[in-house]
């Protein structure tokens, strides 16, 4: 029988040992947070655990060996299959070339610090954009992966600068 009840998981990425604010209020309600890399720092994931439990990835800028970090994570979400990595593996991370690389049905990745959206086919591509230091000239963000009924829809979170 199909999950009736939909599981809402926050998507950050990009933190640089920073936790705006505006997150806790952008992820409140959230069963689980996935952290896709250069969290840089226990105290963002302890910060993060306060709000639901977290998983992360390491990124480029992280420990490799930090043992709260994993060098990627596939996760079953109610019956939808997530992938997340930071992306930095594949050198300039593109849609694309991140659903050829992994078996997902959803993939979540971060290093460029831009929120996007892509479909390729049923799946769907997130970066939930960079959620620490402003760089780049680009606005902050997290997003909510929705998940019901073995389907899963996304939104880009804005954070308060």
């Amino acid at each position: 029988m199909p999950n009736r009840r939909p599981l809402v998981v926050g998507l950050i990425s990009d933190t640089h040992g920073l936790v705006r604010p505006g997150v806790h209020t952008a992820l409140a309600g959230v069963s689980l947070i996935l952290h896709a890399g250069d969290v840089c720092g226990d105290d963002v994931l302890d910060e993060l655990a306060m709000i639901a439990p977290v998983e992360a990835v390491s990124g480029n800028m992280d420990d490799a060996a930090d043992p709260r970090l994993a060098p990627e994570l596939l996760r079953d979400v109610n019956g939808v299959r997530i992938h997340v990595s930071h992306g930095h593996e594949l050198g300039e991370p593109h849609p694309d070339a991140l659903a050829a690389r992994y078996d997902a049905d959803v993939i979540v990745y971060g290093h460029t610090h831009r929120a996007l959206i892509a479909r390729i086919g049923d799946r769907l591509v997130v970066n939930p954009g960079a959620a620490g230091p402003r760089r780049f000239n680009l606005l902050p963000s997290v997003a909510r992966l929705t998940i019901a009924n073995g389907t899963a829809e996304v939104a880009i979170v804005p954070l308060d600068q």
